[in-house]
């Protein structure tokens, strides 16, 4: 039974005159005679519990089908009702308890201490705040800890009880679609419409009334015709007013209630003061926003149309530079961005104004979501110069979404400081075809290299490590350091449970092993001569290509020489790219073997004990990072790996965001690295068959200049004038150099991919020249060929080329890999070499045997194949152009990278790091100590 005399302390919102509220309501009786306020309680009580139970039941009902309804589809949910209270009175939580019951509801109690701070409030709102399983959040606190602070400290959405400023002003202007109005409030007006009278047209007086409650009554009145009319207790004409009115609502502030001849026939009156009220509003009201709140919720969390606003772009003639264009153009705000592709407020981390990291969160919320196009940017071998895949990759993203405003996303890598400071530049496209801001993009952008160096030197310090406390110490002693006595108890850590385990050996008491078990454990006997893991830094330092290290007293004669790799040629910046999530990114780590024990065994990062503080260093760099092209069109940046000493591929992640947010109809453009013989290969047979994701079509890029030079022409040097060959009209040379773009659809056909050929056009180029391009790629298998001018245009000069990837991504391809996984490890190199590059055969060097016969033994052998070799030709001889015949590709050593999950061999002298030329691009590069602006970034 409802108890109504119990007195629930409803510290019911910020409203100073509501803090012990118990409700009743007081009415005229059927014969319209008066009934005193005061000497009637007991009577109303009786009667309009009874009609207030039955609503509330219907109510109740109304409730439980609407949340069965919203758990169907979604039967993990089970909505939750927060309660923040000072102390620990359970009177209004067993109510909430008992009717959330009903319904379906959880209800979770914050017991703060009597005189907690408002910090300590706020915090706890907070927290709930960021609770997905919270959907209402009531405060059930004495007044003075409600200060506006507090109030909107609530997330609207979840402020149930509709204290909020916003919740209020919703009200004011009479829109509550994505908000709460006070259950009070909306209380009294459920009275009122159960009373047989219309409202409209009639005066309404709110007496004793204030703050938010006041002004969330009002406006709901009078926004159901009726006119409002608030005093306090102390107004001079209040009398005269409530004589008038046809109803009055009141709340008792000391004052023993209304005389009743201030009272004419057939007014309502609703007194705020009694526990009736509080039982309706507590145990049914909050319950139902509990429901909405779930129910708003989940139609959050499903896909979202795009409502993407496209920025201006006003294009130059002559075109200025780069940073020039970078800098006219003003970015919208990260958030707006994500907000107009459909990513949620706590799916986005935010480093700065103008890029963010997204949560892959994002993949469990529309894992049921259709992906949408794939579309892969490959081109021809290129000059040293580069041919312009990135500027097509934004032109064409751009011409979908600000020109056909089709949904599409970029996806690309994040450029190496080595390329950046060195000779080629940065990576963010160029012209009006360009990611901003530039200067970001390529300087540092969130971090993921240096992370990727961090915890790749950290692998190298702790081989080194090993080697030397090996060498140093008894079994007894490296046993005692490796597992210490703690306060009296030793243990062992999780990983090295692990390693246990993978020993053979079953126990978890340290003191059980014996000295044979001891010395498996603490020994991985590393052989210095194959230590296999290098150090890293993301600079171009030819120096650092042959080092030697221990040569300090301190490590006792350890010297031994290693190398230094480009940081983008770490397994680990390969691992991130391939990576599908956490779990297998730390798994991942764990399998990278770094060297061979003396006795052959291979010798991983979970051996080392690392693992984890690989993990934990590589947490926020899994998640890849959004930023916009000049268009205000949407870019995922994410890991970097070069594709002639890598796979050269930007993540897997990445894509699989994209291609759920752009929706069934969008398109993700992404881009592999140099020549389609290179990336491409490695984007089909690695990534593709890593993430399971199938290419709709290749947009393959080729310029004249690079035509010109495969067929025939001078060479071409970065910072050094083109000759003139590429400046004036040649069209023998281009016809003979299109023999390259033929034989680069030949080899996306062996992967049953279709393929549009984008001519990124230069203004030496002449129509004759750019006419004979398209011709010839089109009559060489590609299904379309178009002429690009996204550099000088933007989006607009790449429309052609987004109508032509529209109508080839909507045709059904025979997608196949070039080799099976279980083939040998020689057979896939030969195919490779054979079919993509055109070699008669390959040679396998002494080395490269005997690593084969080393990987078969240890079960590496039905790994893909990811080759190192030159991105200047398709042989292994950078100065051979065209279409090389006749050849033997030198294999000169393989390396496995099992974390990754390939076998990558050397293709003749190929180095994993690069040297600084006679002139740099650092040269050109400063700062404005007054502006802080970039110089000579490109």
């Amino acid at each position: 039974k409802m108890r109504l005399s119990v007195a629930f302390r409803y510290a019911h919102r910020s409203h100073a005159s509501i803090r012990r509220s118990r409700a009743g309501v007081k009415v005229l009786n059927s014969e319209n005679s008066f009934i005193p306020v005061n000497s009637a309680v007991s009577y109303l009580r009786v009667r309009e519990a009874s009609s207030t139970s039955g609503t509330s039941e219907t109510v109740v009902y109304q409730n439980r089908q609407e949340l069965k309804a919203i758990r169907e589809p979604n039967p993990g949910l089970k909505p939750t009702l927060a309660i923040i209270q000072a102390g620990e009175d359970d009177g209004l939580l067993e109510v909430n308890k008992k009717m959330a019951g009903k319904i379906g509801l959880n209800v979770m109690q914050i017991c703060l201490p009597h005189q907690c701070r408002e910090e300590e409030v706020i915090e706890e709102i907070l927290r709930l705040n960021e609770d997905s399983r919270v959907h209402g959040i009531f405060l059930h606190l004495p007044q003075s800890f409600l200060s506006k602070s507090v109030r909107n400290a609530i997330k609207p959405q979840k402020d149930v009880d509709g204290v909020s400023d916003l919740n209020v002003g919703r009200v004011v202007l009479g829109d509550q679609r994505d908000g709460f109005a006070s259950p009070v409030a909306g209380a009294v007006l459920e009275m009122l419409a159960r009373h047989d009278a219309p409202l409209v047209g009639k005066m309404a007086v709110l007496l004793g009334l204030e703050g938010p409650l006041k002004a969330t009554l009002q406006f709901l009145l009078q926004n159901n015709g009726m006119m409002v009319q608030t005093h306090q207790w102390s107004s001079k004409p209040v009398q005269k007013q409530i004589m008038d009115s046809d109803v009055v609502v009141f709340l008792e502030t000391g004052h023993k209630g209304l005389p009743p001849t201030w009272l004419r026939p057939g007014v309502a009156v609703i007194n705020l003061s009694s526990a009736l009220m509080e039982v309706f509003v507590a145990a049914v009201v909050i319950c139902q926003h509990v429901v909405r709140s779930s129910r708003r919720w989940i139609q959050e969390q499903q896909y979202q149309p795009w409502r993407l606003r496209p920025l201006k772009l006003q294009s130059l003639s002559p075109v200025p530079s780069d940073i020039e264009i970078s800098r006219a153009q003003t970015p919208k705000p990260i958030s707006q961005l994500a907000q107009e592709i459909g990513l949620l407020p706590e799916e986005l981390e935010a480093y700065g104004n103008t890029k963010a990291k997204v949560h892959l969160s994002l993949l469990n919320r529309l894992q049921h979501q259709p992906n949408g196009k794939y579309v892969l940017v490959a081109g021809i071998t290129p000059t040293p110069l580069g041919e312009g895949k990135s500027t097509v990759t934004i032109g064409l993203v751009q011409a979908l979404s600000a020109h056909l405003k089709l949904n599409s996303f970029a996806c690309l890598r994040q450029p190496s400081q080595g390329p950046t400071f060195g000779v080629k530049g940065g990576a963010a496209g160029g012209g009006y075809a360009q990611v901003i801001p530039m200067e970001e993009f390529n300087l540092h952008l969130t971090g993921d290299i240096h992370a990727i160096t961090a915890a790749n030197n950290l692998v190298a310090a702790a081989i080194d490590a090993r080697i030397l406390h090996e060498a140093t110490q008894s079994d007894k002693a490296l046993y005692s350091r490796l597992v210490p006595s703690v306060n009296g108890v030793r243990c062992f850590s999780p990983i090295q449970m692990a390693r246990l385990q993978r020993l053979g050996i079953n126990k978890s008491d340290p003191s059980d092993l014996t000295p044979e078990e001891v010395r498996a454990f603490v020994r991985l006997d590393l052989d210095p001569e194959k230590v296999t893991w290098q150090r890293v830094v993301d600079t171009n330092d030819r120096f650092l290509r042959k080092i030697t290290v221990g040569q300090a007293n301190t490590e006792k004669g350890h010297a031994r020489q290693t190398q230094f790799d480009i940081a983008v040629a770490s397994e680990i910046m390969a691992i991130l790219a391939l990576t599908d999530g956490l779990a297998d990114m730390r798994a991942r780590l764990g399998r990278m073997v770094v060297g061979s024990s003396r006795n052959g065994q291979s010798i991983t990062a979970d051996d080392l004990g690392v693992t984890g503080a690989l993990a934990v260093l590589m947490k926020d760099a899994i998640k890849p990072t959004l930023m916009q092209t000049l268009e205000g069109t949407p870019v995922f940046v994410h890991a970097g790996p070069f594709a002639n000493i890598a796979h050269g591929n930007s993540s897997v992640l990445a894509d699989k965001l994209a291609l759920k947010l752009v929706g069934e109809e969008g398109y993700v453009v992404t881009e592999a690295g140099f020549g389609a013989d290179i990336g491409m290969e490695k984007f089909f047979n690695i990534k593709c068959r890593t993430s399971g994701l199938r290419p709709d079509v290749v947009v393959l890029v080729a310029t004249v200049r690079a035509l010109k030079m495969h067929g025939g022409g001078p060479n071409v040097t970065a910072g050094v004038p083109l000759p003139k060959e590429y400046i004036n009209e040649n069209l023998q040379l281009v016809a003979d150099g299109c023999s390259n773009l033929k034989k680069q659809i030949q080899i996306a056909h062996l992967f049953g991919v279709p393929v549009v050929v984008a001519l990124n056009v230069f203004k030496t180029d002449t129509q004759a020249e750019i006419d004979m391009v398209c011709c010839i790629a089109e009559a060489s298998g590609a299904s379309a060929a178009v002429q690009c001018h996204h550099w000088s245009r933007g989006g607009r000069g790449s429309v052609e080329l987004a109508h032509a990837v529209k109508k080839v991504a909507s045709q059904k391809n025979h997608f196949q890999f070039l080799y099976n996984l279980q083939d040998s490890i020689v057979e896939k190199i030969r195919t490779i070499a054979q079919k993509v590059y055109g070699a008669d055969d390959i040679e396998l060097s002494p080395e490269a045997q005997a690593k084969i016969d080393h990987y078969n033994q240890q079960g590496f052998g039905a790994l893909p194949i990811c080759m190192a070799k030159t991105h200047l030709s398709l042989s292994h001889m950078p100065e051979k152009k065209g279409v090389p015949t006749g050849f033997i590709l030198p294999i000169r050593d393989i390396r496995a990278s099992i974390g990754a999950g390939f076998i990558y061999p050397l293709v003749g002298t190929m180095s994993t790091m690069p040297g600084l030329p006679t002139r740099p691009c650092f040269y050109d590069i400063d700062l404005d100590p007054v502006t802080e602006e970039i110089k000579g970034l490109f």
